[in-house]
């Protein structure tokens, strides 16, 4: 069987689930010592801790005068990929861009009767730093988190955007990279990656300067480097291993099923793939098509571990129950496998993004519909939003106030302050009604 088959009756049965998927939050601890030490190396050591680095894990000639690509090159990569692939790319960023157009605030303001002006200023951030995984070996390069990630930052009115991403052997960045980049009007890339990478968009160094958020995904390395620095920079999230649920009825094809679930089971050994259903059969058959799919996986070994690890298919009493077990979940992807979908779209409360029908599988959103896949996972839908145009902005809340607003509630305004101790709050309100 390549994943455990349970079952799920009532509320009280989610606690072994819960407790079962918490191991897949920081399986070694060592990293974030280690990472501490990175920090401190690129903080002290600029450009020549980042070239120390890169020569050990990517690039054994590298030097500091590598690290920017030269604007020459980004223009050069269109022309180095294939012509059918940088129409979907182009294609694939004009969806993204409609998408985040949407969801732009306004500032405003209001005016009161006595003259206050009250209201809030939305402003982008100056500068914005992207982190591109280079995939293995920097051959399987993740085109679609620059796009989702840079386009939101444009949209948003970001001035400055950079991206990194670790080099190849021989020093070079995939050219569907540039080409990526070259499409969305990016001049500023740098290679380096991983935690380093990180901290110099964080810190600067001699050659990059810093920047204010920090977006993208990456390994643990990168993602407990993000969160060692929230406070010194602004970032997207703390994301965690991919994951699915897919809660589906006895109408949905249990081949597109299995399927469905492998594309996550693929990302990675610590990904959580979960069928939730009402039929027996559908989980029966489910399992047996994950068993023969599996095999001709070529990414076969880390899908299995995964599925064997943290999947499951988890039958359920009916619908009702399958939807309150997804909301305790609050899953990174949600696929509604169902007749009809939208029947029960009102009663999900927590999930990243949701897939409404069968027809409608997560590559879907991945890679071309528009929305953004950086998502919240562990269970951080509770409380936690996909990737947006927001991320990129930050809101200034503005306060105009006649004189005559002070001299009317300014013996209230220094009461409240008194009885916080703060003697100077209430005398300068107090100096105004002098």
């Amino acid at each position: 069987m390549p994943c455990p088959q349970l079952t799920y009756q009532r509320p009280e049965d989610f606690a072994p689930l819960a407790q079962k998927l918490k191991g897949r939050e920081n399986p070694d601890q060592a990293v974030e010592q280690r990472v501490r030490d990175i920090l401190a190396h690129v903080a002290a050591e600029g450009d020549e801790a980042l070239a120390d680095y890169t020569r050990r894990y990517d690039c054994p000639d590298f030097t500091p005068s590598m690290l920017r690509v030269p604007v020459e090159d980004i223009a050069a990569a269109r022309g180095q990929v294939n012509p059918s692939d940088l129409a979907i790319l182009e294609e694939a960023a004009h969806n993204i861009r409609v998408f985040h157009e949407e969801q732009k605030e306004k500032s405003w303001w209001t005016t009161r009767e006595d003259g206050t002006i009250l209201g809030q200023l939305v402003r982008p951030v100056d500068s914005a730093g992207l982190y591109v995984p280079g995939g293995q070996g920097g051959e399987t390069p993740l085109i679609s988190s620059l796009l989702m990630n840079a386009i939101p930052a444009q949209v948003a009115g970001v001035e400055r955007i950079l991206a990194i991403s670790p080099p190849r052997k021989d020093g070079t960045l995939n050219p569907y990279i540039l080409a990526a980049a070259s499409l969305l009007g990016i001049t500023e890339i740098y290679r380096t990656g991983s935690a380093w990478g990180i901290a110099a968009m964080a810190y600067g160094t001699q050659t990059i300067a810093s920047v204010d958020v920090l977006a993208g995904p990456g390994n643990i390395y990168v993602t407990t480097a993000k969160r060692l620095l929230v406070g010194q920079v602004g970032i997207d999230m703390i994301a965690g291993p991919s994951e699915i649920v897919i809660l589906a009825d006895q109408s949905a094809p249990p081949a597109w099923l299995a399927a469905d679930l492998l594309s996550q089971a693929e990302h990675d050994p610590l990904a959580a793939s979960i069928l939730v259903t009402d039929s027996p059969e559908l989980a029966r058959a489910v399992l047996r098509e994950l068993a023969v799919q599996l095999e001709k996986l070529p990414r076969n070994e880390i899908a299995g571990k995964a599925l064997a690890d943290w999947g499951a298919v988890i039958t359920v009493p009916g619908l009702k129950e399958g939807v309150e077990l997804v909301n305790s979940l609050a899953p990174e992807h949600l696929e509604l496998a169902l007749v009809d979908p939208w029947s029960i779209l009102g009663d999900i409360r927590h999930a990243g993004a949701i897939f409404l029908g069968c027809g409608c599988p997560e590559p879907v959103g991945d890679y071309f519909a528009g929305p953004n896949h950086v998502l919240p996972t562990m269970g951080n839908a509770r409380f936690s939003s996909a990737l947006s145009v927001d991320t990129f902005t930050k809101k200034s809340s503005l306060i105009a106030a006649p004189p005559a607003y002070a001299r009317r509630h300014g013996a209230k305004i220094a009461r409240l302050a008194r009885l916080e101790g703060l003697e100077a709050h209430a005398r300068s309100v107090e100096w105004r009604n002098e």
